[in-house]
């Protein structure tokens, strides 16, 4: 039931006349939780600098804090007076709050009657307004509000990225085109009739330029690009550098955002190297041993500061790279993006790999999506699709030549065929079905027989289905290695070492119980409310309690299996590394607790850490999907929550699914609704990155 209409003190109708009008309007914005305490302070502390300020740029400078709070780079003027309630996504369900009057009949009334270009020319402020180089705080540009920090960011990664277009490595054009062909059949193998070889045309393309993006789904095989890609350069290097008395391989580093991303791709590419060989002819072995399996964090990579946003490798301290390999990209926010372009020499190129379609940064900015808007039609111009087959033999569809395309469109692959997921699976084309918003193929997906997904109903929210599945990952008869937590848990309990046993035995134990956590996992959504992280991390340790599989449901106990939340340099852990807690015997012929995380760095590939040192570490039965990214697991349970929200989207409802590599089960509560809506609402963050493609 909601309360009568009441009107926000002051009158709506006059509360732009005044800025002390503005700030007292903010202040019950922020009772009504519609703004953050960060949001008010920020325009009170304006206001209390300039009082003579204009109270519409009050207001502004309050949405554009709140806009940076969720995701955005910037407060678009003009996309607010079209569609103010979506773009802004203030009020928490003002109707069922009881709030009157509700946010959007707010915006009605303070937005009434403004333009773009009124809004703009009512914000004009000497001392907190710019329009480009100085000081001030703020910052118009193009109809785009900015903090001046992130407007110099944006301005500074599009110019580092505008350096590097259109340039190419240091060899004239015949030479390049003369050595790829010969190189590149070697590389690869031909295509089936009538493929196309998309791995082919991305090593090519990156061969050729000082920045690229090569994107794609799982098992597109980004990862298998690159390392041939790596291994075609180091072996041009080779011949160059035989004229030379001290020949010298390409300083090659690999990076990804997170320490559990740098750990996927470490292995991947591990994997990969002992798969693969160049043709001897090539001198595959020379090639391959200057590529380097050591991965690094960015904060790592850059050498991050504690306690400050500065990190020792900056422009006037670069990093010590030819070529700088980045996964996950889509992972990176655009400061950390502007920090890397920023360290890194004018001599070195860059190369991005990501699926452009997952979940962006936490932080502001989504700097590959965006980038990559235009990758599934190509968009590259005639003579690149010239070049393209003359060095690769592989001719570009017809609608991918675009006689209107940027400089941009020529440095972004991507690539289309999957390798894990195969016509058959369920996993690949539920992918597809979220990717392309396909409603119609999503509602009849679930009744095509794949064998690889499944969904669970909780009818009335009865939780017991739930409690089944995280513990047998199976709901009726028990498909081969379709596992829930029993399993890493009976191998946790069934091949402990004896006491006496040497430490590489308690360390292959380690690995195998990691490996068999890894074989299962839940995710979800959002963190609160019954279907969140935060319940389903208790309601999960509660079951397995009761099922006799672990001996207590909170504090540090046997088979607790946790996050590193935030980057410990001291322990050598970063965000996003998983560890499982485990005994290992004492001097007086006890046991202790230590938590187990992988370390391929170490002797016996396990890092031993005792429960004391970890701070910033959680309980993870159940992740959020932000957490999941750049991890990979055999089965993943995805539980949607039982009422939509902003939160759930496209991008999300991807990302959760594609982490599932054999098996995926979606859990919901009946409404498809939910997942109706969540496929056909996709994350929109504002930016002027590529305002002028």
């Amino acid at each position: 039931m909601t309360t009568k209409p009441e009107a926000l003190e002051p009158d709506l109708d006059t509360v732009l006349e005044q800025s002390e009008g503005v700030i007292a309007l903010l202040r019950e914005w922020r009772r009504r939780h519609w703004i953050r305490p960060l949001d008010l302070a920020f325009s009170s502390f304006l206001f209390k600098e300039c009082p003579e300020a204009p109270p519409l740029l009050i207001l502004s400078s309050a949405l554009l804090s709140h806009q940076l709070g969720r995701g955005h780079v910037c407060l678009d003027l003009k996309a607010t007076l079209l569609n103010p309630s979506e773009v802004l996504h203030i009020p928490p369900m003002t109707e069922m709050l009881g709030i009157n009057p509700p946010f959007e009949q707010v915006l009605d009334i303070l937005l009434k009657g403004l333009t773009a270009d009124l809004w703009a020319k009512r914000l004009q402020h000497q001392t907190l307004l710019g329009a480009g180089a100085g000081s001030t705080p703020l910052v118009l540009d193009r109809g785009r509000l900015y903090f001046r920090r992130y407007w110099a960011y944006e301005k500074g990664v599009r110019r580092a990225i505008d350096e590097r277009l259109g340039r190419f490595i240091g060899h004239s054009d015949a030479t390049l085109d003369h050595a790829l062909p010969l190189r590149l059949n070697h590389l690869f193998n031909r295509p089936g009739i009538g493929q196309i070889h998309w791995q082919k045309i991305a090593c090519a393309l990156a061969a050729r330029q000082w920045f690229t993006i090569i994107t794609g789904g799982p098992g597109t095989g980004k990862t298998t690009s690159v390392l041939k890609l790596l291994a075609l350069l180091q072996s041009i290097r080779s011949e160059e550098s035989e004229l030379q008395k001290h020949p010298t391989p390409l300083r090659i580093q690999l990076a990804a955002p997170t320490g559990k991303a740098a750990q996927r791709l470490r292995t991947s590419i591990s994997k990969s190297m002992r798969q693969w060989a160049l043709d001897p002819s090539q001198n595959a072995g020379n090639a391959l041993e200057a590529i380097p399996q050591k991965v690094l964090t960015l904060h790592r990579l850059l050498g991050y500061q504690s306690g400050s946003r500065r990190f020792r490798h900056h422009q006037h301290h670069p990093l010590p790279v030819d070529v700088l390999v980045i996964d996950e990209a889509s992972m990176i926010d655009l400061e950390m993006m502007h920090a890397v372009l920023l360290a890194l020499p004018a001599s070195a190129r860059l190369i991005l790999l990501g699926d452009k379609d997952q979940l962006a940064s936490v932080e502001a900015g989504t700097i590959l999506g965006e980038m990559c808007q235009r990758a599934h039609k190509g968009h590259y111009s005639y003579e690149m699709g010239e070049w393209l087959l003359k060095v690769t033999g592989e001719a570009l569809p017809e609608g991918m030549v675009d006689p209107d395309s940027t400089p941009l469109d020529q440095a972004i692959i991507m690539l289309r065929d999957s390798h894990r997921f195969k016509e058959e699976s369920g996993i690949g084309a539920l992918g597809r079905t979220i990717r392309d918003s396909d409603l119609h193929a999503l509602n009849s997906l679930w009744t095509e027989g794949y064998r690889d997904i499944a969904e669970v109903q909780l009818v009335d929210r009865d939780i017991k289905p739930l409690q089944r599945l995280v513990i047998e990952g199976h709901l009726f008869s028990k498909e081969e290695r379709r596992y829930g937590y029993r399993h890493y848990l009976e191998k946790l309990h069934q091949e402990e070492p004896s006491r006496d046993a040497q430490p590489s035995a308690f360390a292959a134990w380690a690995m195998k119980v990691l490996e068999a956590h890894s074989s299962f996992q839940v995710l979800a959504g959002v963190r609160k409310g019954a279907f969140g992280v935060d319940a389903l991390n208790t309601l999960i340790a509660e079951s397995l309690h009761q099922e006799g599989l672990i001996s207590a449901r909170d504090g540090w106990y046997f088979g607790r299996p946790v996050m590193v939340i935030r980057n410990d340099y001291t322990l050598g852990l970063m965000n996003g590394d998983i560890g499982i807690t485990l005994r290992l015997p004492t001097e007086g012929g006890c046991s202790a607790l230590r938590i187990a995380f992988p370390d391929e760095e170490g002797s016996d590939g396990i890092r031993w850490v005792l429960p004391s040192r970890l701070r910033d570490v959680e309980t993870v039965f159940a992740l959020t999907v932000h957490k999941s990214q750049g991890s990979e697991f055999s089965h993943t349970a995805l539980i949607l929550p039982p009422h939509h929200s902003r939160i759930m989207t496209r991008e999300l409802l991807y990302t959760g699914v594609t982490r599932a590599s054999e098996w995926f089960t979606l859990v919901h509560t009946g409404d498809k609704s939910i997942l109706q809506k969540t496929v056909l609402q996709r994350v929109e963050r504002h930016s002027g990155l590529i305002a002028n493609e």
